[in-house]
């Protein structure tokens, strides 16, 4: 079996709420250093940033006194460079994709590059969030569109969309829920280590929503050969696969805030995965992944 082997983890994990939590980005890191290789990129980590923490977090990159290491660690001379993806998830993007997918079987651009800041944005994005987690309370979801200050064609199908919410509601919810962006991220992730016939073995940092039902339905047709469950601490791999993920996140975070860091932006852009849940970026001029 023609199989690698790769080590991930997340950054800005809540699960299925995507709007009104801590963080407006979800990032998830695979990568495909061995052990050996993983284990010697900590060790240098520690060397230059000299902390007496028992276990190294992206926070301790992150700090400015340390901005040399962290150009370091993304850099050409780095040890991370065309060893890794990472794929970034717009939380409240990733949400309206969902409601106009489900809903009227539309994109979701227009309406989240124009409705954004509108009057009954965060509302919406609430209710609809309520809606599609429980499927249940179809009639706040509704209410909330009504009291959306900005129409366009997209929210004019969504008032029609009744019946289809309600035809949603009954029925059983599905194995992988789809607002979990970790779900999609694992398989975006085995899609790209994939290419070129490979089986894909990860090694992923403990989550309690991977289940063996959920893993073995991300295993169901891809070419995912096993997915194992370890400890960042036992593995130097998970150690670097949160140093990355927390890096891209906090990057991509302060783009959408609107204070976008040059150098670091320029610098993560080769790591990210082009299918990121990401709006269209000829109409962001900041974000430009």
């Amino acid at each position: 079996m023609n199989l690698v082997e790769i080590a991930c983890d997340e950054s800005g994990y809540e699960g299925e709420k995507l709007v009104g939590g801590v963080t407006d980005v979800f990032a998830h890191a695979a990568i495909a250093l061995d052990r050996a290789a993983a284990a010697a990129c900590v060790a240098e980590l520690r060397e230059r940033i000299r902390s007496p923490a028992t276990e190294y977090k992206a926070n301790h990159v992150l700090r400015s006194k340390h901005r040399p290491v962290l150009l370091w660690l993304l850099g050409s001379s780095g040890p991370l460079l065309g060893q890794a993806q990472v794929q970034l998830i717009d939380k409240a993007y990733f949400l309206v994709t969902q409601l106009t997918g489900q809903l009227i079987g539309e994109p979701a651009g227009d309406l989240y590059l124009a409705g954004r800041g509108t009057g009954g944005w965060e509302e919406f994005l609430e209710a609809g969030n309520d809606f599609l987690r429980s499927r249940d309370d179809v009639e706040r979801f509704y209410s909330a569109l009504d009291r959306l200050e900005y129409e366009d064609p997209t929210v004019k199908a969504l008032e029609k969309s009744r019946p289809q919410a309600e035809a949603l509601v009954q029925q059983d919810p599905p194995v992988i829920p789809p607002l979990d962006p970790l779900m999609r991220a694992i398989a975006r992730a085995v899609e790209h280590w994939a290419e070129g016939s490979r089986w894909v073995a990860i090694a992923h940092d403990r989550q309690t929503t991977l289940s063996p039902e959920r893993i073995a339905q991300l295993q169901a047709g891809t070419a995912l050969a096993r997915l194992e469950l370890v400890h960042s601490f036992t593995d130097p791999r998970i150690q670097v696969a949160d140093f990355l993920a927390g890096v891209a996140r906090k990057i991509a975070s302060d783009q959408l805030k609107g204070e976008d860091d040059v150098e670091l932006t320029a610098l993560i852009r080769p790591y990210v995965d082009p299918r990121s849940v990401w709006s269209d970026p000829a109409s962001r001029q900041r974000l430009v992944w």
